[in-house]
């Protein structure tokens, strides 16, 4: 319990800090200065919200065709990684304590025609921990990755 914990703690650390530097990609992209990207990332209420506008800037035709290409890469990696941090992030955690087996329960509604579901229980095995830990390696790569792009593009930080 206390393992998968300490990962999911790493996992929201690591998110914030890579989503964080999004802020320098819509200052550099929008050619603003960072209180302004500040503000407008800020205003952004949602994760997927602030990788929107970054892609939607990147894709803008002053954009040069490399530098659109390098934080299109970046935007959609980090949107993979986006899903299993909201599944952690809006779940509740149970814990057997004869077993010490943990899961998850989705706070989410499915709904069709006839029926609601809603809090799809997933075991938290070994597989899921792997994809945490794997998750914050790649959310670590992005950060190194987004960092390359304002050095190379003078995207002030």
């Amino acid at each position: 319990m206390q393992r998968i914990l300490l990962l999911i703690g790493q996992l929201n650390y690591t998110w914030t800090n890579t989503e964080s530097l999004l802020i320098y990609l819509i200052g550099g992209l929008a050619r603003t200065d960072k209180e302004t990207a500040i503000i407008i990332f800020l205003t952004l209420n949602t994760p997927r919200a602030r990788i929107d506008l970054v892609e939607r800037l990147a894709k803008m035709e002053k954009t040069p065709k490399d530098c659109r290409d390098a934080v299109l890469e970046v935007s959609r990696k980090l949107t993979r990684e986006l899903r299993l941090r909201n599944k952690y992030n809006h779940c509740i955690y149970s814990f057997d304590p004869e077993s010490g087996r943990g899961a998850t329960q989705l706070m989410r509604i499915v709904e069709s025609r006839d029926a609601v579901r809603y809090g799809k229980v997933e075991q938290l095995d070994a597989r899921e921990i792997d994809r945490i830990s794997d998750s914050i390696a790649q959310l670590v790569a992005l950060n190194k990755a987004i960092w390359a792009i304002m050095r190379k593009y003078g995207f002030k930080s």
